[in-house]
């Protein structure tokens, strides 16, 4: 409760960026949830300046990461809030001795007051300031605080050039709340986009920072909250899986246990020529601890699996209707009318369905078999790359891209099933509105098989009894863990 002889006096605040993997589970806000805090505090706490917490955490930051080659720290200065916390950070190296290069073509009379404020206070210190970068000039670090959560166009002109001219620079880069370009809520490039090596972000994570382009651009996250009580932060839906929380593990297993104890996975796939994927899935399923695994090959020749011997096989018709802990349907499975009658049948079966691959295109293909996901009783879980996610929604790749967020929500609401949306930054969205980020993984997922073993995977852990959204979220994050061979 807050202390009424000090109404409006925040607490003491000292700069401490922490790296992103060493927070759990943080959440994460949009940029119109940036601009209402902003506008809260300044009511709340008129006196101090939270421009000025944020250029303290950027110099203190920014002080570890120069190189020690003694060469200027150069700074570019954009239009608004983001361009003062780049000068208050410039003020601030400049009195800890650093040698400082700002750039910025701001018009003063038209920025913000706070960044108005920070203009002054730099030119008071003996700074100044450029209108270009200067010609073959080596520097310790660039900091880019040209654009930050308030872009709403794409970057051209000076701009453009003067992040491709940083782009292809030698010294380390760090981005100032998101890296110039990058949409803050989205994470698609706005025109073009500055790569950092590192992004402070203040107040709270943005999710643009973690999927799509945003984890190629925005290099390893840093968090300062400026020392925002997180009690006065607004709830959110979304949050960023950086590690697994208490909910995604399975309890120990006891010493007097049995394979039956652990659940029976069946994985219905595997049709002519695509037999390997269904093979991935079920070995995937033993390895994550799965008590049994039963294989439905629709490839009748593939009776055995030499690698895997402990994987069972069944005729798919007989293995729908047996009584599973979990049934996965998709990988490999084709599109046959064959394929079809089975889908239909899973869509029936009294357990948690896990949909993937050609599971996902023959749902796209009859809205009637949709209407039938929708309606079950039992846990449904879908698991789209953004090519399946445009056909099930009728949109292209492009726009599944665009906003992945948005999507894996849409397809949640649609289907009232649990979506992972496969990808950088992988979205899991929930039914009831919840959404996390994946930070995990890499471009080494991006191969023939890794979304099988994904499958597999999800299937084991709700077959051992784990929560539909929590064994998403685990299995997610475990696949990306996993070491690249």
């Amino acid at each position: 409760m807050a202390d009424p002889e000090r109404p409006n006096r925040p607490a003491p605040y000292a700069p401490m960026p922490v790296a992103l993997r060493h927070i759990v589970s943080p959440p994460l806000f949009m940029a119109a949830d940036i601009r209402a805090i902003d506008r809260q505090w300044a009511t709340a706490h008129p006196a101090t300046s939270l421009m000025e917490r944020a250029g303290a955490a950027a110099a203190e930051l920014a002080g570890m990461l120069a190189s020690e080659s003694g060469e200027p720290v150069l700074i570019l200065a954009g239009p608004g809030n983001n361009g003062g916390d780049a000068l208050v950070a410039a003020r601030l190296l400049a009195a800890r001795g650093f040698r400082v290069a700002v750039v910025s073509r701001a018009e003063p009379a038209r920025l913000p007051p706070d960044a108005a404020g920070a203009r002054a206070a730099w030119l008071e210190s003996g700074g100044s300031l450029l209108t270009d970068l200067p010609p073959s000039q080596r520097y310790s670090l660039v900091i880019d605080g040209l654009f930050g959560v308030g872009l709403q166009r794409d970057v051209t002109g000076e701009e453009a050039y003067w992040i491709a001219q940083v782009n292809g620079m030698g010294c380390p880069k760090l981005a100032l709340d998101v890296p110039s370009g990058l949409d803050s809520d989205s994470g698609r490039i706005r025109g073009c986009a500055l790569r950092a090596d590192h992004t402070l972000t203040f107040i709270g994570l943005k999710p643009g920072l973690l999927t799509a382009d945003g984890p190629d651009c925005a290099g390893e996250v840093h968090l300062d909250t400026l020392g925002i009580d997180p009690a006065d932060l607004p709830a959110t839906p979304g949050i960023a899986l950086t590690q697994l929380e208490s909910r995604h593990r399975l309890p120990a297993r006891a010493r007097n246990s049995h394979k039956g104890q652990f659940g029976h996975v069946g994985i219905i796939g595997g049709a002519a020529g695509m037999v390997g994927a269904s093979l991935i899935a079920g070995r995937a399923a033993l390895q994550q601890g799965a008590g049994s695994v039963t294989l439905g090959v629709l490839d009748e020749r593939i009776v055995v699996d030499y690698c895997e011997p402990r994987l069972m096989f069944a005729a798919p018709e007989k293995l729908v209707g047996t009584h599973l802990s979990v049934l996965a349907i998709g990988p490999g499975l084709g599109q046959s009318t064959r394929a079809h009658a089975l889908l239909t049948a899973a869509l029936v079966a009294p357990c948690p369905l896990v949909l993937d691959a050609d599971a996902l295109n023959l749902l796209a293909s009859d809205p009637d078999l949709a209407h039938q996901a929708a309606r079950r009783s039992h846990p449904v879980l879908l698991t789209p790359h953004p090519g399946e996610a445009a056909r099930l929604l009728g949109a292209s790749s492009t726009d599944i891209q665009a906003n992945r967020i948005e999507t894996a929500q849409h397809l949640s609401t649609r289907y009232h099933a649990h979506v992972a949306l496969k990808g950088a930054g992988t979205v899991i969205a929930h039914p009831d509105g919840r959404y996390a980020l994946n930070t995990s993984g890499g471009p080494w997922l991006a191969q023939a098989g890794s979304g099988d073993r994904l499958t597999g995977m999800v299937a084991a852990l709700l077959g051992q009894g784990m929560n539909a959204g929590d064994a998403l979220e685990a299995a997610v994050w475990l696949h990306g863990r996993a070491v690249p061979s």
